[in-house]
């Protein structure tokens, strides 16, 4: 493999945009080969941002000379089929979040990579920005001391349209897979897979979450507080309560922002960051990292943290009553 990662992209649409852009972004970075099931889109895709191959299929960019990793940016619905496509050919796969429909689909992909000994990673893009390591940091050098809660909401008014991803339960639609994921993450990442979870959800026409609160608890009395909603504009921001201190990350905190530290004694701390891209450039970078140096999932975010974390959405999808056609409960 050379210097320059050449990266491929199925599915082009918004979150795709804002990933090429953040791949011009690196030196080491090539967009290389777009696919779409409409071959005018890609190539316009292709056009736009100096790829040199365009396809009007997923299978045909499996032939795609030279393509190092794919990100796979399709709808939730496909992220299954589209990552074991692309295993099966010894491709490295980086997929969208949420990594897939369900744990079943999850340990299929996960079995595929290390079948064909290759590259697989989910893109949970928070995991990898500035304030997530400087948060790790705060905590692990105790400047907050023992974490006892983690709140954190995610939520914004869609326009309803029932044949759209975020309403159609085809397309895996609803607030906890789309945004829902990203408390869900912090919780899990800072205090670890709880002992209990409970779950509400207000259920629209189609079927769908709209809105869903989340309570994870430890049986040494931590606790988590968490809410997406797809029908009313949030804070959007969390905060991690400790013994000594309080992070709190800023409005929209999934996403490239700033943070402050709350002191014991009234003191604030302020983080600001500069951000010179869409934030998407920091997982492509921990994934070019991989490639770089052979290993088949990332140390920072490895297969069984993916894993792990789609479990606990089953299980907070079956307290809620929502149920997909991929799922076997």
């Amino acid at each position: 493999m050379t210097d320059i990662i050449n990266w491929g992209i199925v599915g082009p649409g918004k979150i795709a945009h804002k990933f090429a852009q953040d791949l011009a972004t690196l030196p080491n970075a090539r967009l290389h080969a777009v696919a779409s099931r409409d071959h005018a889109r890609a190539d316009a895709f292709a056009r736009q941002y100096g790829a040199p191959f365009a396809y009007g299929s997923y299978e045909a960019m499996l032939e795609c000379p030279d393509l190092d990793v794919v990100y796979i940016a399709s709808p939730h619905s496909s992220h299954y089929e589209h990552t074991l496509l692309f295993l099966e050919k010894g491709i490295p796969v980086l997929c969208e979040k949420p990594f897939a429909m369900n744990g079943q689909q999850v340990k299929a992909m996960i079995a595929a990579a290390r079948s064909s000994n290759t590259f697989l990673m989910e893109a949970l893009w928070t995991r990898f920005l500035p304030t997530t390591a400087q948060m790790l940091r705060l905590i692990s050098g105790d400047m907050i001391g023992k974490v006892y809660t983690v709140k954190a909401d995610f939520g914004f008014q869609a326009p309803f349209d029932p044949e759209s991803r975020l309403y159609d339960p085809a397309l895996g639609g609803g607030a906890l897979l789309d945004i829902g994921i990203y408390p869900v993450f912090l919780a899990l990442f800072i205090l670890g897979r709880p002992d209990q979870i409970k779950a509400i959800a207000h259920l629209g026409t189609t079927g769908v979450d709209e809105e869903t609160g989340i309570l994870f608890h430890y049986q040494d009395g931590r606790m988590a507080h968490l809410h997406a909603s797809i029908r009313a504009r949030t804070k959007t921001e969390a905060f991690i309560y400790g013994e000594k201190g309080v992070i709190h990350l800023h409005t929209r905190w999934h996403e490239p922002t700033n943070m402050s530290l709350l002191h014991a004694d009234g003191r604030m701390e302020y983080f600001p960051f500069q951000w010179n891209n869409n934030g998407y450039a920091y997982e492509a970078e921990e994934v070019m990292h991989c490639l770089k140096y052979d290993l088949k999932e990332s140390p920072l975010w490895p297969l069984a943290s993916s894993l792990e974390l789609t479990e606990v959405l089953d299980t907070i999808r079956q307290e809620i009553g929502l149920k997909y056609a991929w799922d076997e409960y």
